[in-house]
């Protein structure tokens, strides 16, 4: 007779060298945080930025002039503005800076980015100096630029090989350029900080296998970087498109509309109409017609370049 002897299985039990996840608790619990987070940043939002928006859009419907009762006009405001000249001139002016801020702007920004994100030699001292213009407020450059270029104190005094009679704002084409040149100036470096945060976020590998590939610094940068960099290029876009519309501190100090109403763009004929003439309903027209064609022009550039879609962490990848 023989006896079957089977050795007993162990208990099964956690393996050596893992480790037992404690059990969830609401406690351990993390989720979303909930709205009332949200709440202080909300209540802020709404009464400084959506309660003035209702009644700047109410106000247009009406005519005020800062003292006596608004009285309801309906559509007055809104007809006049159709068929008033500096009004369409100012929204040519308007696009035209606009255009020139988005084509100056981006390829300096773009450039600049890259060659900041970069490990080159005196890198860091070149971009703090670089950068100064951006901790200024617009009105102190406005006002810095305008004393740099007095006609009769300035550098066009001085330099009159190169300015000839040195009035850079006494004729329409000279003072459109010394606008674009002070918004360029001034508003580079903030999209170049953009540029510069999404370059260094382009994985090396990539740039490693086209060196293997044998792919120089050109084919680089234009199969490579500026891909990636889709975007930060539309989001830097909008927001130059968008500054652009709004402009109003660099008008008002440096040409104050002129010569004549050759600078007068939309902004600065609203604070005309409403803070000079005191026709506050015009003026709110005016501004309420700025933010619907800014969120407009906005939610284009983000419709027709597909960056709605785009679903990944990495720049340029959908």
């Amino acid at each position: 007779m023989t006896t079957k002897i089977t050795s007993a299985r162990p208990a099964a039990g956690p393996r050596k060298g893992s480790r037992r996840r404690p059990p969830a608790s609401s406690a351990t619990k993390v989720g979303r945080p909930g709205f009332t987070w949200a709440l202080p940043a909300a209540v802020f939002f709404t009464l400084f930025a959506i309660v003035p928006l209702i009644m700047v859009a109410v106000l247009s419907f009406m005519t005020w002039d800062g003292l006596s009762s608004p009285e309801f006009v309906g559509m007055d405001n809104w007809s006049r503005l159709m068929d008033d000249p500096v009004m369409l001139k100012s929204i040519w002016l308007t696009l035209l800076l606009t255009v020139l801020g988005v084509v100056l702007q981006t390829p300096l920004s773009i450039l600049l980015g890259v060659w900041a994100a970069g490990h080159q030699r005196n890198r860091a001292v070149l971009s703090v100096i670089y950068f100064i213009p951006l901790l200024l407020s617009a009105t102190a450059v406005s006002v810095l630029w305008r004393a740099l270029l007095d006609p009769n104190f300035g550098i066009p005094a001085e330099a009159g090989w190169l300015f000839g009679d040195g009035n850079l704002f006494g004729e329409q084409a000279t003072a459109i350029g010394v606008l674009a040149f002070v918004s360029t100036w001034q508003f580079t470096p903030f999209h170049t900080l953009i540029y510069q945060g999404a370059a260094r976020a382009i994985p090396q590998v990539l740039y490693q296998a086209a060196e293997i590939d044998g792919a120089g610094r050109y084919r680089q940068f234009f199969h490579i970087t500026l891909p990636q960099l889709r975007n930060s290029m539309i989001t830097s876009m909008i927001l130059m498109i968008v500054g652009g519309l709004t402009t109003f501190e660099t008008v008002l100090i440096l040409t104050q509309g002129g010569p004549g109403t050759d600078t007068t763009i939309s902004a600065y004929y609203m604070y005309d109409k409403a803070f000079k003439s005191f026709d506050y309903g015009t003026g709110s027209a005016i501004a309420l017609a700025l933010v619907v064609a800014s969120t407009i022009i906005s939610l284009i550039v983000v419709r027709v370049s597909g960056y709605d879609k785009m679903r990944s962490s990495m720049e340029g990848v959908s």
